[in-house]
């Protein structure tokens, strides 16, 4: 018995971190809003959905990529290290939210709501973020970029 409970104990210790609440990101997965959910490491990469609410979800360390999320509510949420690799984000609402180590690599962010956001080592290389609201020189200061990144008026970003 004793051998069996080490033996537990161990496969515990080696198995990956699972998503937190399978039951949350099936929802998300289907289109549906889930504001305050916990989506840690769910897996929406391609997901097509428009207008749903994240607001306050924990997406940390989610797929994103090649999604497309027009008009949804990332309002004080946590994105830190999300992939959303070629994502499609116009008029989303990261507001307040936490991008820190994020890559948005050849996102589509056109008109997206930045106001307060967090982007600490997020990267913007070729990501178009014509006409977005709430975007400051200082936020894009500690974010990251290349020549192929598109910004609003006289705004600029370091390069990667």
């Amino acid at each position: 018995m004793r051998h069996l409970i080490l033996a537990v104990a161990v496969l515990a210790l080696a198995t990956p971190a699972m998503a937190q609440n399978a039951g949350q990101i099936a929802r998300v997965q289907r289109g549906q809003s889930c504001a305050g959910c916990n989506l840690f490491q769910g897996d929406f990469g391609g997901l097509e959905a428009r207008g749903i609410n994240l607001s306050r979800a924990r997406l940390r360390q989610a797929d994103l990529s090649l999604s497309v999320l027009n008009r949804v509510s990332f309002r004080g949420a946590d994105l830190r290290d999300v992939e959303a690799f070629g994502g499609v984000f116009s008029r989303s609402d990261f507001s307040g939210a936490d991008l820190t180590n994020a890559g948005f690599v050849g996102a589509y962010l056109d008109g997206a709501d930045f106001a307060g956001a967090r982007l600490n080592g997020t990267n913007l290389s070729g990501a178009r973020l014509t006409g977005a609201q709430g975007l400051t020189q200082r936020q894009l200061d500690s974010a990251c970029g290349d020549e192929a990144t598109i910004l609003p008026g006289r705004l600029h970003v370091r390069a990667c």
